[in-house]
């Protein structure tokens, strides 16, 4: 559980229920394409609408990939589940019912994990079934019309539900980006929140500490991560409003207004008990045998937990770094190419988290179109720890490489590359010894106040000779080297 943060003198519960389009090619029950962007009703086949004589069959894709998402967080695969009739009305429903799992899901129980600032939280996971999608409602206010696209019906979802464990808009937010890292990682979802494949619903209530749950209302499809806490805080003032005006909280269903930035109702909630479930008699039980389980996992990519314990393990990162470089595959990639050719894996941690994340945020762009190579970043920290050049030099090197095309720079290899442009800027640090005595000796008897003060003991005084030597060097200087001669002259 989740440590409480009050507001108000209330403490916020949240629970989360997610939606991830799985990436097959073709329907959970039909062979339809899954495409996104069709022109309307092209991709609904006689299965999706429900036509009479029709009998769905299950993807076996779709299976493997809610395999996939419970071995990757630690959850039960029930080696028996079951599909059920859940029944409602509404207009892009075309069989009047949805297939989805009730009683027995296919995977059960398991949490996810992830760092809100330092502290690391934990969300219990009540259970992730898998169920088909709906199809879409299109309004065309200027013409007073709505249409139906049936495209999205029958899409495979896998439906993820967590227990009520989070207490903050920010721990929750923490929570989604992490389930989102997890499903793009492992590849059974695309991730697109704009294109409805992450659809987030937050359960949200407030209630005294130490009091019973409060009444939730449910925000539905928040399609970013902005907006998702944005919705909350809205929310969570709204019901604290709301009770302490004497008012009690009804459960209901309420979608955000991104405009207004407020919640608005939309129907009132229902319970399992409106949906009339019962099991689908067209569709077997779903049989995983231990087998099926064990090759998946065999066939499943690296997971970002255990690969950050590894980078912990074998690159000596602290956890922090290790967790951070971790959050995209490409990212992970990135970093791993570039040590494997400098060697230098804290300062390629630094650096990847530094000065590169910095200009990803600043273009707006992801680490699949970084413009510098993970070979030219190798090469210009091997040319940092070989004290050819200084951090803060590499810093100009590096903005070159960055703002470099190819007609601009002939990539012969990163180091040549590297070498050429700390050549031509001039930013070669001066290591030499004798040519770096002559100046500290010059700066010295310039400065005789400031010997006479480090001789008397104010240490301080050390920093008004090192910075003339700096600024006589044209900042080529080792400052390290420019410390212990300077030190070994003033016999400190």
């Amino acid at each position: 559980m989740s440590t409480a943060k009050l507001v108000q003198g209330y403490e916020v519960v949240i629970g989360f229920e997610t939606h991830a389009q799985l990436s097959t090619q073709s329907k959970i029950f039909s062979r339809a394409p899954t495409a996104f962007g069709a022109e309307p009703n092209t991709q609904a086949c006689a299965v999706d609408l429900g036509l009479p004589g029709t009998l769905p069959v299950m993807n076996k894709g779709a299976v493997e990939r809610a395999i996939q998402f419970g071995l990757a967080i630690g959850s039960h695969i029930a080696p028996r589940s079951i599909f059920a009739r859940k029944n409602y009305f509404y207009p892009d429903l075309p069989k009047g019912y949805q297939i989805s799992q009730f009683e027995i899901p296919v995977v059960q129980g398991g949490q996810v994990e992830f760092f809100l600032g330092d502290e690391k939280k934990t969300v219990r996971l009540v259970r992730a079934h898998l169920e088909e999608d709906a199809g879409k409602s299109l309004h065309e206010d200027f013409i007073g019309q709505s249409g139906i696209d049936l495209n999205r019906a029958g899409t495979p979802l896998l439906e993820i539900v967590t227990e009520p464990d989070m207490r903050s808009s920010e721990e929750a937010v923490a929570y989604a980006k992490e389930l989102h890292k997890i499903v793009t990682w492992i590849g059974i979802c695309d991730g697109n929140m704009q294109e409805g494949s992450f659809r987030c619903d937050a359960n949200v209530s407030v209630r005294k500490p130490g009091g019973e749950l409060g009444t939730r209302r449910e925000i539905k499809n928040l399609n970013s991560f902005k907006f998702m806490q944005q919705a909350i805080d809205y929310e969570v003032r709204w019901q604290i409003d709301q009770i302490e005006d004497g008012h009690a909280i009804q459960q209901a269903t309420v979608l955000f207004d991104p405009d207004t930035g407020e919640t608005r109702s939309m129907r009132t909630k229902e319970d399992a008990a409106d949906y009339r479930y019962f099991p689908d008699p067209d569709l077997p039980p779903l049989v995983i045998a231990p087998e099926w389980v064990e090759r998946v996992r065999a066939e499943m990519t690296e997971l970002p937990r255990v690969m950050a314990e590894r980078f912990v393990r074998d690159y000596g990162l602290p956890e922090y770094d290790a967790t951070t470089l971790t959050q995209s595959k490409a990212m992970a990639a990135y970093f791993e190419a570039a040590v494997a050719l400098c060697k230098q894996p804290k300062l390629v941690s630094n650096w990847v988290m530094g000065e590169v994340s910095r200009r990803l945020n600043a273009d707006e762009i992801g680490m699949d179109q970084v413009p510098v190579s993970a070979a030219r970043l190798a090469a210009l920290i091997t040319r940092i720890h070989d004290s050819t050049i200084s951090n803060n030099a590499a810093k100009e090197v590096f903005d070159a490489l960055w703002n470099a095309t190819g007609a601009q720079i002939a990539d012969t290899g990163a180091l040549s590359v590297v070498d050429d442009l700390i050549e031509s800027k001039g930013l070669k640090q001066m290591n030499d010894s004798g040519e770096l005595e002559k100046i500290i000796d010059e700066v010295l008897a310039a400065n005789a106040k400031n010997v006479e003060e480090f001789k008397a003991g104010n240490t301080k005084a050390l920093n008004g000779l090192v910075g003339p030597i700096m600024k006589a060097s044209k900042g080529k200087a080792n400052p390290a080297q420019v410390n212990e001669l300077l030190k070994k002259k003033l016999g400190a």
